[in-house]
């Protein structure tokens, strides 16, 4: 993000960042109260270091994602032990922090973008589901070999 505090000789490049007014905003969003949300979904990618990683979830979220990035690991969880590909079921608190109606029309108008609030998420708990394969238990071939 290009800071709209720093100056060129080259014109309108003051206009490319955002305000300093809606950079303010944006760095001291209040979150309301966090919702918990339960999906099913499984780990993109994992980033130990950081405690955080990536999910898809198959039902989608209020807002319309099924991807989270970035959710917040407690680290009393094993991140270690998470494996990528395998379905769980999440726990999810989702804080939200409304925009002013202002900084709603600056991102619309400016920057084409639709946004009404800053989204932050934390895994509260996870677990793996046991998922049966696709292959058909012994004895119950079912419909596979009526075929003509």
């Amino acid at each position: 993000m290009v800071k709209a505090g720093k100056k060129s000789t080259a014109s309108g490049s003051q206009e490319e960042g955002l305000p300093k007014w809606a950079e303010d905003e944006i760095k001291s969003v209040q979150f309301e109260q966090p919702e918990i949300l339960t999906r099913t979904g499984y780990i993109l990618d994992i980033y130990e270091k950081d405690y955080k990683t990536d999910i898809q979830v198959y039902e989608a979220l209020p807002d319309g994602r099924t991807i989270i990035e970035g959710l917040d690991v407690p680290k009393s969880m094993k991140i270690t032990e998470f494996m990528k590909g395998f379905v769980y079921e999440f726990k999810i608190k989702m804080f939200r922090g409304p925009l002013s109606p202002k900084l709603v029309e600056l991102l619309k108008t400016k920057f084409g973008l639709q946004m009404d609030a800053i989204y932050r998420f934390e895994l509260q708990e996870l677990q793996m589901m046991d998922v049966e394969s696709d292959i058909p238990a012994s004895g119950s071939a079912g419909d596979e070999e009526e075929e003509e």
